[in-house]
């Protein structure tokens, strides 16, 4: 199976605080990951050192093979290309509409001058969605629930073949998450997308993920699937899981 993303020994302090302590991760092509722990205990930081929004202090990052660490700017920019992110938040800008919003990452990374072909890829990322008859909405317009999907249709638009997941379901109702886990489940299908999900969701990464890594004290203390957790005879991890 390829593999899409290597970590070796990744390691990330912030002044005295050792965030992680030398991460190993493999990803590959098609696989949902899931990483669960409790709050701050460096999940996101994890998935930015990956893409060098931040700079980890040691060890090694591979996307598709390429050394992140030792890229200049732009063979980052090209690498970044690959990756879409869906924020906590959305992070969807405010003084946008939905197509515009939609429509930034393309003109950013991408020399399409047909409005026609732009106009096709924030269709089809809306349809995917389900939030067509959003197009021509203010972000401040939708639910959460709505602005979490135009993040997801946003982080897909360029059909990344890695996606990061941060708190996909955070804020939102039972159904409503229950929908968004789907999504994620169907994106993995439709465009064998490999994703890093980070969630404290346990059916978000029960539904979503072909494996899971409970991280704690910078490393990653168990990993397996949902249901080999759930039935670990660990009983911290049973815990957590329950």
């Amino acid at each position: 199976m390829d593999t899409v993303i290597e970590v070796k020994n990744l390691q990330k302090s912030f002044g005295n605080m050792k965030i992680l302590r030398g991460i190993d991760l493999k990803l590959h092509k098609g696989e949902n990951i899931g990483i669960i722990g409790k709050s701050g205990c460096g999940k996101s930081v994890l998935t930015k050192c990956i893409v060098r929004l931040i700079e980890p202090d040691e060890g090694e990052v591979y996307i598709s093979g390429n050394d992140v660490l030792t890229m200049n700017d732009n063979e980052l920019t090209e690498i970044r290309k690959k990756v879409g992110y869906l924020f906590q938040g959305g992070a969807l800008y405010d003084s946008m509409n939905i197509r515009e919003n939609l429509e930034f990452p393309i003109r950013r990374t991408q020399f399409i001058r047909h409005r026609q072909e732009v106009e096709s890829m924030v269709v089809e990322a809306l349809e995917n969605v389900g939030l067509l008859s959003a197009i021509n909405k203010m972000p401040a317009e939708l639910s959460v629930g709505m602005r979490k999907r135009i993040g997801l249709a946003r982080a897909i638009i360029l059909k990344p073949e890695i996606i990061f997941y941060d708190e996909p379901t955070s804020g939102l109702d039972r159904l409503t998450a229950g929908e968004i886990s789907d999504l994620i489940v169907e994106i993995q299908e439709k465009y064998q997308a490999s994703s890093i999900i980070i969630t404290h969701d346990l059916k978000c990464a029960k539904t979503a993920t072909n494996n899971i890594k409970l991280l704690k004290n910078g490393l990653f203390y168990a990993q397996g699937t949902f249901d080999e957790l759930s039935h670990s005879d660990d009983k911290e991890i049973r815990d957590y899981l329950t």
